[in-house]
């Protein structure tokens, strides 16, 4: 079991978050009108900045801020229009002193928000869709979530041909660090996630969950982001086969974040924060035992 002593250090992370003693929660803030999630449901933005408050209320460490859908096959905004939607949602809640990461793919919406506080730049493509991506980042010296992908969402199924998934994901996102190192980001901003769902059958991401310490063991904080994927609908299918619907599966999202935990994971990233609050201190507290610290 992998402890947080042996997580590798961040450069750029606020002080609120550099010793938690367990596995950070980022709320997911989705102000889209079609997430595979809960897409409409938080798309104004004074609905957004409400969710937002409500999931820091429930316990989240810091809130992900996205304003366009990544579910497969989804057709990307403008620029204009990703921005419209994110950034009065990304200043209400840098306001209220929320700790704010921005979802997107694109420089131009990663320093607006960055502009207006935003602490945390979380990339799908891993700096692969916008090519101005990498110096925005090393420019403000501010944490990198780089996912594993292979394309944008409207063909990415067709992508999902592996070797070893596991050990080809490893591989891949290795190429990715050397990459952006080589662009000027500090290795030491960069966190990676292995991308759960993004060109990936449910075979590959239960494979993925079963060997995350290979991931883990890539050198770099893991950021998990499994909540109420497909894979999970799936697992989850009734006495009929019919697939469990995404608002169904948050106590199977609060399992995989569980399990997240339990491999060392630097941070899970939820639609429903209450339960993996409660699953990632339950890891702390058998970490402390394990330890001798309790």
């Amino acid at each position: 079991m992998a402890t947080p002593a042996e997580a590798p250090r961040v450069r750029g992370l606020p002080s609120a978050l550099e010793d938690p003693g367990r596995c950070l929660v980022m709320g997911v803030v989705n102000v889209t009108p079609d997430s595979f999630s809960d897409g409409g449901e938080w798309f104004e933005p004074d609905a957004g900045i409400r969710h937002g408050l409500d999931l820091l209320a429930e316990g989240a460490d810091l809130l992900d801020v996205g304003g366009e859908s990544t579910r497969p096959g989804a057709v990307r905004p403008g620029a204009e229009e990703e921005l419209r939607r994110v950034m009065p949602v990304v200043r209400g809640l840098v306001e209220a002193g929320a700790l704010v990461s921005i979802d997107t793919m694109r420089a131009e919406v990663a320093r607006a928000a960055l502009e207006a506080g935003a602490v945390v730049v979380n990339d799908v493509s891993g700096g692969l869709a916008d090519p101005d991506m990498a110096s925005v980042v090393a420019e403000a010296r501010v944490p990198f979530v780089a996912m594993h992908w292979r394309g944008h969402s409207d063909h990415m199924d067709e992508l999902a041909r592996y070797g070893d998934v596991v050990a080809d994901v490893c591989d891949e996102l290795l190429r990715r660090v050397e990459a952006l190192v080589e662009r000027g980001v500090d290795v030491e901003q960069i966190l990676l996630d292995p991308g759960f769902g993004f060109a990936k059958t449910g075979a590959h991401n239960l494979q993925l969950l079963a060997r995350l310490d290979e991931v883990v063991a890539l050198g770099r904080p893991l950021v998990v982001g499994a909540s109420r994927k497909r894979f999970l609908g799936t697992v989850l299918t009734d006495e009929q086969g019919r697939p469990r619907p995404p608002l169904g599966r948050d106590d199977g999202t609060a399992a995989t974040s569980t399990l997240a935990a339990l491999a060392g994971a630097w941070c899970v990233r939820v639609h429903s924060v209450r339960a993996t609050v409660d699953a990632v201190r339950v890891v702390a507290a058998i970490r402390g035992v394990v330890s001798g610290d309790v």
